[in-house]
């Protein structure tokens, strides 16, 4: 299938300020900015030509442009990342089969798990999927350990048993998750047919995601289905850079 990697990325984080251009730098000390350790992780899946940063920032688009990405300058007024892929197809005119929006927040995500979400398309009934993982003791107490302090960190998913999603959360669901219903880590991760994407653009945001935050509750408010495929757990973990502490648990997972 015809692929395009769209990574948005934006200075205005609340949580963190100008989060894609912070250092992060991995074992074997080689120092990158964030947005580029994504980018890299988009190249690795999908190739260089395929892959797009959409940002709002001309700071963060002569990065890129500085370690050889190709960046596109979005509207300031688009809302989320799902708005600045949509925005990213049409300004492109290509058509792809598929749009990955990979969160500029996600470089630990392993170029076969974007590959996997891709092959769920070759069901015509797919037209968005996101992946998730099983999270293990240290995921898990991370993930209450940001509840409890107050932190907005990982998002946790609940599916049905046709793997379709039920719900997305920045708190820990389901209650009182145990071994027969672990908690699962939402990835940063979405792949969209292009027409899911025009749709989503044409919508206006709905109360659930303006309270979550999440922006991938707009498709489910709407009754469109997001698939979730379950990924297996990285070596070592996987997390994402929520907020500046995170940086300490992502760097000694950086490729080298």
């Amino acid at each position: 299938m015809e692929v395009l990697v769209v990574i948005p990325a934006r200075n205005a984080s609340t949580r963190f300020p100008g989060k894609p251009l912070a250092e992060l730098t991995a074992r074997d000390g080689t120092r990158r900015p964030l947005v580029e350790w994504t980018w890299r992780a988009g190249c690795a899946a999908a190739g260089p030509s395929k892959v797009v940063v959409a940002t709002d920032s001309e700071a963060i688009a002569e990065r890129v442009e500085s370690f050889g990405g190709r960046a596109m300058m979005t509207s300031p007024d688009l809302r989320n990342g799902t708005e600045r892929c949509a925005a990213v197809l049409e300004s492109l005119q290509s058509h792809p089969d598929v749009v990955i929006n990979l969160q500029g927040d996600s470089p630990l995500v392993p170029p076969n798990m974007i590959r996997t979400l891709v092959d769920r398309f070759s069901d015509p009934q797919v037209s968005v999927a996101t992946p998730c993982v099983v999270s293990d003791q240290a995921t898990t107490a991370r993930i209450l350990g940001d509840v409890r302090e107050g932190r907005v960190g990982g998002t946790c998913v609940v599916t049905g048993a046709d793997g379709r999603a039920l719900y997305f959360s920045k708190q820990a669901i389901p209650h009182g998750a145990g071994p027969g219903a672990p908690l699962k880590l939402h990835l940063g991760v979405y792949a969209y047919r292009p027409a899911a994407l025009r749709a989503y653009a044409l919508w206006p945001p709905s109360p659930l995601e303006l309270a979550e935050g999440l922006e991938q509750l707009r498709f489910l408010a709407a009754g469109w289905p997001v698939h979730v495929v379950e990924a297996e757990l990285p070596p070592g973990g996987i997390w994402e850079v929520n907020n500046p502490p995170d940086v300490a648990l992502v760097e000694p997972l950086l490729p080298v």
